[in-house]
């Protein structure tokens, strides 16, 4: 069923093709060509590495021309007066031999070159983390929209049966109200849950500028595993040295620093080499005064050493403004370093602790389903009533979507470790997609199968084994 934007849009007659059925990485390569915030920022970061020629120009010579032309009248006492036409031509070159503040602006550039490089870099693994959330975010809004569809189904027959019942005489009034207020609970976060899914349809048009109808699904034999490696310093050491957010900051440090050296050399001498050429033609003729026309040329090169006395105090406001520039480099470094650890610590925990979750959640499902076929035999003989079976199928709802959702951050939680690790890539992307459905239908997936051996159990009165990860040799997280 098509969304209610693309249904709107091809109802006005604008074409809007809506792909069917897309997978991770396509939609990964779309968001990659039509992110408007990947293109920004790229033009940012190439913008911003302009600084290093720009620099680096002022450490190389330079060379200007210039020519003119003048008419003059000259008026001389007791001699008489003449027009004269003067052209002239000048060529000059200057290099710079001792510039220490534009040799350190210079490194300051580079520095911010590297920065700017990082910082796009970053963009770029951010994308990959948003494409993710964006995409399995559809999928949780689908499977949320399937269990609540199947709650509405179940709470309409618990309706109709309430009904039947009551007309027979064999239940009360009070039972058919509890499942008429159950069943419009239920319609209403059917409801929900439909807007919910159209919204999250929204973040991938936002990041890939097109519309879509559905999307591969998450196998449930996706595996559950712990990070590799097993160790939270590991990836907290890893996280300090590759984090691209973290290096970024560093290299605004050098930079702060090299800018710090340009402004303390305002104080120090300047030396530059020069060549200078200059040529004078036409109209120095004065024959009142006994003078003959002239044409002038003029070569000169040497040395020239200049030394600042006095400037008002600019340069010592430049030095304590880049003495604060670079502490606040340092304290934002320092603070990014903490979030780093502090999210590397917090995403560690919350992966591993999932591993646990999740197969819990899943056996937890299977109770729930043992105990509502209990609960409505009870119902079905008289030992239950209406309220103990409306409150089973809750549970049984309520379970499944916890189990999804929980799926939903394994993975994100997952992926958002990576990139606090500084590891994150489209490869990772890549792993996912073995584990993706074409033939995924929400209406009918959206809840896993109790293997045999789960099934066995539980009609025994045991406790199910947690689901191992498909035998195929994988040990993967993805």
């Amino acid at each position: 069923m098509l969304r209610p934007l693309t249904v709107a849009l091809l109802l006005a007659g604008v074409s809007a093709q809506a792909a069917a059925n897309t997978d991770l990485m396509t939609i990964y390569q779309q968001a990659v060509l039509n992110s408007a915030d990947l293109a920004a920022a790229e033009a940012d970061a190439m913008a911003r590495q302009e600084a290093l020629p720009q620099a680096r120009s002022q450490l190389l010579p330079n060379i200007g021309v210039a020519a003119g032309a003048s008419r003059q009248d000259l008026e001389i006492d007791k001699v008489g007066g003449d027009e004269y036409s003067t052209h002239y031509y000048q060529a000059s070159l200057t290099q710079p031999l001792f510039r220490a503040d534009r040799w350190f602006t210079y490194q300051a550039a580079k520095a911010v070159s590297q920065q700017a490089q990082l910082e796009f870099s970053a963009t770029q693994q951010n994308l990959i983390l948003e494409v993710s959330q964006a995409y399995f975010n559809v999928l949780r809004a689908s499977d949320n929209l399937a269990t609540a569809k199947a709650e509405e189904k179940a709470f309409s027959r618990q309706l109709e049966q309430a009904q039947e019942r009551f007309e027979v005489g064999l239940s009360a009034r009070t039972d058919v109200l509890e499942a008429q207020a159950g069943y419009d609970s239920a319609r209403a976060a059917r409801l929900t849950a439909q807007t919910n899914l159209d919204v999250s349809y929204q973040a991938l048009t936002r990041l890939t500028n097109q519309d879509y109808d559905s999307l591969f699904g998450i196998s449930h034999e996706l595996p559950i595993l712990p990070p590799t490696p097993a160790s939270m310093q590991q990836w907290v050491e890893t996280a300090a040295e590759q984090n691209l957010t973290l290096q970024a900051s560093r290299y605004a440090i050098d930079s702060a620093e090299d800018t710090l050296r340009s402004s303390k050399a305002g104080y120090a001498p300047v030396v530059d080499a020069f060549v200078r050429y200059s040529n004078d033609n036409g109209g120095a003729s004065i024959a009142a005064a006994g003078q003959n026309s002239t044409d002038s040329e003029l070569t000169s090169f040497g040395v020239e050493l200049s030394m600042p006395l006095f400037t008002g105090g600019l340069t010592t406001s430049r030095v304590r403004e880049s003495t604060y520039r670079l502490t606040q480099a340092e304290q934002s470094s320092e603070s990014q370093r903490r979030r780093v650890v502090e999210s590397t610590r917090n995403l560690y925990r919350t992966v591993t602790s999932s591993v646990d979750e999740v197969a819990a959640r899943r056996q937890a499902i299977v109770s729930a389903k043992a105990a509502l076929d209990a609960t409505q035999t009870g119902y079905e003989v008289g030992t239950r009533n209406v309220v103990d079976v409306l409150e089973a199928q809750r549970n049984l709802f309520r379970t499944v979507r916890d189990y999804n959702n929980l799926r939903y951050n394994y993975i994100i939680n997952n992926l958002s470790l990576k990139q606090a690790a500084g590891t994150l890539s489209p490869q990772d992307l890549q792993d996912l997609s073995q584990w993706l459905n074409p033939n995924y239908d929400p209406d009918r997936d959206f809840i896993p199968e109790a293997t045999e051996e789960e099934a066995r159990q539980m009609s025994m009165g045991g406790r199910p084994q947690q689901p191992s990860a498909p035998a195929n040799g994988d040990s993967s997280t993805f």
